[in-house]
């Protein structure tokens, strides 16, 4: 009894020390005391939770759980409910800590605070909407700011990654917190200058609401403030300032922020500025997306974005193994993503294998239809870039969804007219024509009535018939056109030009419904047309006129002086007596009596010495067939060689006889031809 006395004093005294220290916030104390009591009785169900929470206060998430997970018998559900769930969700391991919560048989305040966040992180957010409407509305404490602010970061996830169009919570955007988060939603909806404005004023309050505090730094405060600017630099990137968007970044990198899922923003967005350029910067951004925790501060949009930006990365550093790995296990978690094929098939269209590209796509297009419209525009752009213009076309034309639309019409109309394949491009007009006619008739219920795309497809078939000579094929359209305008004097002189050819009784029949030229006021200034920019014929001004001239514009039937023609010049050696040479105008060699010039006869005159030399005995004073003096230099191609049997002396090893007369001919020569003087 006496040893059972002792125990129930110490405990007491243990127990008193836990809550000592529990109020101090010494937990690391507290944790002490409570496992001497433990030690005392191992399954007191308030040591055990105390011990829970002591280590959940030092952050030490792991040990705690296992601790209850060791006494579940004594730790039942109902006891421990929300200590379990908390150490989850700081673990991560998220799936986990909604399902402890979910078996709870009471939901408490924390179990629903907490119910909140996990709904959030497993991007849940229209459950998480009405988890923190329900708790705003049912609780009244000091944390209903917080619960606000939590409200407003839901709604801003809404609008950013599933185009929710945000509604008005009536929030009063009083703090930081709560103007960044309607920047954020104002972002998602597109709208970047109220974004910009509204993420201006959070930075303003951000800084007041920390000057108050004395012992916050200016570091303290540009830490704070690095989520703001990195969202502020985004916006600039949007709008097409990305030298601006890139300093910003980098001086938020410089500050070396804690937050490692900013930096990965951050780094993912500088990568994709730089693109192609600048790859030594990418690849070392490329690591701060790598950092542990990366993947718990992101939401899975974000961190697709960012192995995106790898793959392609890969690609343009030439990594082109690298860049298959990592689109493929992108495939892998997201199959019916269209990035991941078109990574690959841009990496194999950089390896010169466009077939293998087009197989790749035609494959992906064929297990998944929905995704098709945009596999089959790259499968065309590819045969394009192949020289295959037709092939193109024909996957063009595939796409039911697009077939009628007019900006595919007139893609098609103008690689079929490449490919002077007038027809089919009238056969895609007739199509796209009869689609908007029977789309029309089944929303007017079969009033003729046409849509302004539907007339403005017909004006363009029947001009592109004209264009090409097709007239009669015109007439069908352009009887239309009339029909819905009779006014449209344009499009009726069309229509008779096209009849004139085919049938000139109804083209006359049509030309009484032309207005007549009394009645089609043109107000032209005609003096103004002709003396307009673009006039190629300009009227001369009339100069004031004499008394002489004015007496001759006056008389009339004024005849005009013909000019007289010069008459033609005659050869010096022209004799009147002889005919001309009736070939004379024809070039020698085309005249009949030309023979050719005769060869070889004057071969041997030639003068082979200085010039003014004479030809008589060329051979006699041609020094280079004596023994004595040294040999020319070969003439280019003449294939000239001194054979080794010779006697001749290079003119290396020879003394010339006169040299120094030589040198003297030389330097008169040089004195002679000198222009210049020192």
């Amino acid at each position: 009894k006496m040893a059972a006395a002792a125990g129930a004093a110490a405990a007491a005294g243990l127990w008193s020390e836990v809550n000592r220290c529990g109020q101090n916030g010494d937990f690391a104390r507290a944790l002490k005391s409570v496992n001497k009591i433990l030690q005392i009785n191992k399954d007191d169900v308030t040591a055990l939770q105390c011990k829970v929470v002591c280590l959940i206060q030092n952050g030490n998430f792991k040990e705690a759980l296992g601790v209850i997970n060791t006494h579940t018998k004594v730790l039942t559900s109902d006891v421990i409910a929300f200590e379990k769930a908390y150490c989850e969700y700081r673990l991560n391991r998220i799936e986990s800590a909604l399902k402890t919560i979910q078996s709870a048989s009471q939901q408490t305040d924390k179990l629903k605070e907490l119910y909140g966040q996990v709904l959030y992180r497993l991007e849940r957010y229209d459950d998480c909407l009405a988890a923190y409407r329900d708790l705003i509305r049912n609780s009244q404490d000091e944390y209903e700011e917080e619960r606000k602010t939590n409200l407003s970061a839901v709604v801003a996830a809404q609008s950013t990654w599933e185009k929710v169009v945000p509604e008005d919570l009536g929030l009063r955007e009083a703090t930081y917190e709560l103007c960044y988060n309607s920047a954020c939603a104002l972002i998602g909806q597109g709208k970047l200058n109220e974004a910009m404005k509204k993420l201006q004023k959070a930075e303003e309050l951000c800084r007041q609401s920390l000057s108050e505090d004395s012992d916050v730094t200016e570091e303290d405060i540009e830490a704070e403030l690095a989520i703001i600017h990195g969202q502020m630099a985004y916006i600039m990137q949007l709008q097409g300032r990305t030298e601006d968007a890139l300093q910003l970044y980098n001086q938020i990198i410089k500050l070396k922020p804690t937050d490692v899922g900013l930096l990965a923003v951050i780094a993912n967005n500088i990568i994709t500025i730089n693109k192609d350029q600048n790859v030594f910067d990418s690849k070392k951004k490329v690591k701060l997306t790598n950092a542990e925790g990366v993947e718990h501060k992101l939401s899975k949009k974000q961190l697709q974005a960012i192995e995106f930006n790898k793959a392609l990365l890969a690609m343009y550093t030439n990594q082109a193994d690298q860049c298959r790995k990592l689109s493929a296990s992108l495939q892998s978690q997201s199959p019916e993503h269209l990035l991941p094929v078109l990574i690959q098939a841009a990496q194999l269209c950089r390896e010169k294998q466009h077939a293998k590209a087009v197989g790749l796509l035609q494959d992906f297009a064929d297990q998944h239809p929905a995704n098709a419209a945009e596999i089959k525009l790259t499968m065309a752009q590819l045969k394009i870039a192949q020289g295959s213009v037709t092939k193109a076309c024909m996957i063009l034309r595939s796409i039911e969804e697009l077939q009628h639309k007019p900006g595919m019409v007139s893609a098609l109309v103008t690689m079929y007219s490449h490919e002077e394949d007038i027809d089919s491009a009238i056969e895609v007009f007739t199509q796209a024509i009869q689609w908007y006619q029977q789309y029309q008739a089944s929303q007017t219920r079969g009033a003729n009535t046409k849509s302004p795309v539907h007339l403005s497809l017909i004006r363009e078939a029947a001009n592109f018939k004209l264009k090409h000579g097709r007239k009669k094929e015109a007439i069908s359209d352009l009887e239309e056109l009339w029909k819905q305008n009779p006014k449209d004097v344009h499009t009726l002189a069309q229509l008779i030009s096209a009849y004139s050819l085919v049938d000139p009784e109804k083209a006359k029949v049509l030309s009484k419904h032309l207005p007549s030229s009394d009645t089609m006021s043109l107000k032209v200034d005609v003096d103004a047309l002709e003396n307009s920019h673009g006039a190629t014929y300009v009227r001369k001004k009339a100069g004031k006129l004499t008394g002489d001239n004015q007496q001759k514009e006056q008389g009339q039937g004024e005849v005009k002086k013909k000019k007289k023609k010069k008459k033609g010049k005659l050869p010096k050696n022209y004799d009147p007596k002889v005919t001309p040479d009736p070939e004379r105008w024809l070039p020698m060699r085309e005249r009949s009596y030309y023979r050719g010039r005769k060869k070889g006869k004057k071969k041997d005159q030639v003068g082979k010495g200085t010039q003014g030399s004479t030809t008589t005995g060329s051979s006699e004073l041609d020094a280079s067939r004596t023994a004595s003096s040294p040999p020319t230099s070969p003439r280019p191609g003449s294939g000239a060689a001194v054979s080794a049997t010779s006697n001749v002396i290079p003119p290396r090893h020879q003394k010339p006889a006169g040299a120094p007369a030589t040198k003297k001919k030389q330097q008169q020569k040089k004195k002679k031809g000198a222009k210049g003087g020192w």
